[in-house]
């Protein structure tokens, strides 16, 4: 390897911020090591730690599963589980942290609630419908629209194809915000048209999540975007220093271009992600790409955080289309509602999994999903189980090759129960599935960033955007049962005739799943 290399190896950010946070583990345990020459002192101190942190376990308001692994860790190593629990795994975000972030939420309530377009009549014979969208509007601030159109990508490459048509066609601005950007033929394609567009003068903003471009982009990637005359900003620095923070993510990905054109979905700025290299085989991701009105929730969602990471509060009505422009440049509406919303750990309303929840509750014939990890709480677990139970089609997809493997084996961990509830369940034997939507009934339709885990439910700012009764439903619904032709389905046999071993190991993974 040559010297230049290797030195760019061992100086580069992960190693060196790695090795920061093993010294300070090390420190940690040296310390506590220390105190046990002090056995009887010590060891008291140790269980007294152990039962005020369980207490404090126990009374918080996490879910179960949560509780229960962090009980399990803290009674299995008093000391460095009371310490980890500290560290990571009270409040999601300190009260600090939430009266700092509160703009975000803020900022979108006010805007998209003072501009709020009239509740759809479509709701006036559908009271099903009207229920589920006037939750989102009312606890993710998210109203609903019927004059726009959805148009569904069954694949990266497809979106990849519009969104370079789109940028190419920006003439005010250009927002974009990624939880993985790299460097490749996919980024720096977008690189090339986004230095022009900003040299003519067009407002073009790029946000990503330093952990998730933690191993993809250079340190300070930001510093060469300005200097190209894109303006940047990080969400929550990746820093050496072991703190709760570190848990909460930017995992959406949206692209708005001039408040007219709106994308969103599981697709990243990567190549594998539109199969120019391979990772996990073949990478199977979907989008929806947003036309009109509801465009303008993108628009503000991306503002609010952009604000709140900036230092700044703009005028977000200076960035609103004018109606010439929407008119001139928006399809008519396709028939139908679409409500893009968001969620975020700043309260403690669970937006992600209550739209799914409210999904399987209304189904009459049949649920399909498309999901990426299999790591559900018991209340999405018992929805399941119980619509099958009740004669409804619950037909689920997840990966055959996983991106990691211990987490497969916890959604695997999953299958047993739910197929003897009868949920059909299927892997998606070329490569990796990573798309995360809901179709039911081909009434309600769901595409966007929540994977089916804890940390996308829980722990991470996310978005997707509902639909009912839209075209795209049809095709999401299509693109389904069509990709079911290239699944092979898991049966019960499969399971019973594991190792002990592997179940085994499946199970313990599972207990602290929600830690993963």
């Amino acid at each position: 390897m040559p010297i230049k290399q290797l030195l760019q190896l061992l100086f580069h950010r992960v190693v060196v911020f790695g090795a920061a946070i093993a010294i300070q583990a090390a420190v940690l345990v040296i310390v506590i090591t220390r105190f046990t020459n002090l056995f009887v002192q010590f060891y008291a101190s140790s269980v007294l730690l152990s039962l005020v942190v369980t207490l404090a376990v126990i009374n918080s308001t996490s879910k179960a599963g949560y509780k229960i692994a962090w009980i399990i860790l803290v009674l299995l190593f008093p000391i460095f589980g009371s310490i980890f629990y500290i560290l990571f795994g009270g409040s999601r975000l300190s009260r600090r942290m939430r009266r700092k972030m509160s703009g975000i939420t803020g900022k979108m309530a006010v805007v998209l609630s003072r501009s709020a377009p009239p509740f759809p009549a479509v709701f006036a014979h559908a009271p099903a419908a009207a229920q589920q969208s006037r939750y989102i509007q009312e606890y993710a601030f998210s109203p609903a629209y019927d004059n726009g159109r959805a148009t569904y990508f069954p694949l990266g490459e497809d979106k990849f194809i519009a969104l370079i048509k789109a940028l190419k066609q920006a003439e005010r601005y250009i927002f974009l915000e990624y939880f993985i950007i790299e460097e490749g033929m996919v980024w720096d394609s977008i690189v090339d048209i986004l230095t022009r567009k900003a040299q003519e003068g067009v407002d073009v903003r790029v946000i990503y999540d330093d952990v998730g471009c933690l191993f993809t982009l250079p340190y300070r990637y930001d510093r060469h975007l300005e200097s190209l005359g894109i303006k940047c900003a990080i969400f929550n620095p990746f820093v050496p220093i072991l703190r709760s923070r570190m848990n909460n993510r930017d995992h959406r990905k949206i692209a708005v271009i001039d408040g007219i054109v709106g994308f969103t979905g599981g697709i990243n700025l990567a190549d594998e992600y539109v199969n120019a290299k391979e990772k996990y085989g073949h990478w199977k991701d979907t989008a929806v790409m947003l036309e009109g009105e509801p465009v303008w929730s993108l628009t503000v969602m991306f503002l609010a955080l952009w604000d709140y990471l900036r230092g700044v509060d703009e005028d977000v009505e200076l960035f609103r289309p004018e109606a010439q422009a929407l008119a001139a440049q928006s399809p008519e509406a396709a028939g139908g509602v679409i409500q893009p919303f968001t969620d975020n750990p700043l309260d403690d309303e669970p937006v992600g999994e209550t739209v799914y929840l409210n999904m399987i509750s209304k189904a009459e014939r049949y649920v399909y999903i498309t999901t990426p990890y299999l790591i559900l709480d018991s209340e999405i677990m018992t929805a399941l189980s119980n619509a099958a139970k009740s004669g409804i089609d619950v037909r689920i997809i997840t990966p055959y090759i996983p991106d990691k493997w211990y987490v497969h084996a916890v959604t695997r961990s999953y299958y047993y129960t739910l197929l003897t509830a009868g949920v059909r369940i299927y892997e998606y034997t070329p490569g990796f599935m990573h798309s995360k939507t809901f179709v039911v009934d081909g009434l309600y339709g769901f595409v966007g960033t929540i994977n089916l885990d804890y940390r996308s439910l829980y722990l991470h700012f996310e978005c997707g955007t509902w639909l009912y009764d839209t075209p795209a439903i049809g095709d999401i619904q299509n693109d389904f049962l069509q990709t079911l032709a290239q699944c092979q389905a898991v049966h019960i046999p499969q399971i019973l005739t594991l190792p002990w071993y592997r179940k085994a190991g499946r199970n313990i993974l599972r207990v602290f799943a929600p830690l993963m």
